[in-house]
């Protein structure tokens, strides 16, 4: 199976926009986080989240069947392909999230992009010093970062066994790793 820089260069041979990059490393590093938590494989876990979005750029329209059809191309095992599948459950798959890697990359993909957003707009353009009544706050505010879906957060949450607070927590805390690593 591909390591996690042949995932990275699959990721940008089919994604020319940074943003669409950038989330993927950021997904990439709350899945590592939540892998070391739970004791699972790091770097599977990264993988997963690095490609969840592979084919969004070039085709938005086939969001995660088109990417199913590339990482099977590229020798990616069929449980990262069905759990990249199913972070899209009720949005373009019917591929409800089972396994823990599954929930929780469910879980953290739109989360992910809300925290980086209150990271955007901090002074300090960090997580570093960014709090969980912040993005709470920001959480609330439907205008903010609008595209995020809190009814899939709020889902993921429930699937993880977690408080919404704990989930928003663990999050920023795999932001600030990600940002160490840059």
């Amino acid at each position: 199976m591909p390591n996690i820089e042949e995932a990275l260069k699959l990721l940008k041979e089919y994604n020319k926009n940074n943003a669409l990059i950038e989330h993927g490393l950021q997904v990439a590093a709350c899945m590592r986080y939540f892998a070391k938590e739970a004791k699972e494989d790091e770097e599977k876990w990264a993988i997963t989240g690095l490609l969840h979005d592979l084919d969004y750029e070039k085709y938005p329209n086939e969001h995660c069947h088109k990417a199913s059809e590339i990482m099977q191309e590229h020798g990616y095992d069929k449980e990262i392909i069905r759990a990249m599948m199913s972070h899209a459950w009720e949005i373009c798959t019917d591929t409800k999230p089972q396994s823990l890697m599954e929930k929780t990359l469910y879980a953290v993909d739109e989360l992910s992009g809300l925290v980086n957003a209150c990271v955007l707009v901090r002074p300090s353009k960090s997580a570093e010093d960014l709090s969980l009544k912040s993005v709470k706050k920001k959480f609330k505010s439907k205008n903010f970062a609008a595209g995020v879906d809190r009814d899939v957060v709020l889902k993921g949450a429930k699937m993880l066994n977690l408080e919404l607070d704990e989930l928003i927590e663990k999050v920023i805390l795999a932001m600030r790793e990600y940002e160490k690593t840059l």
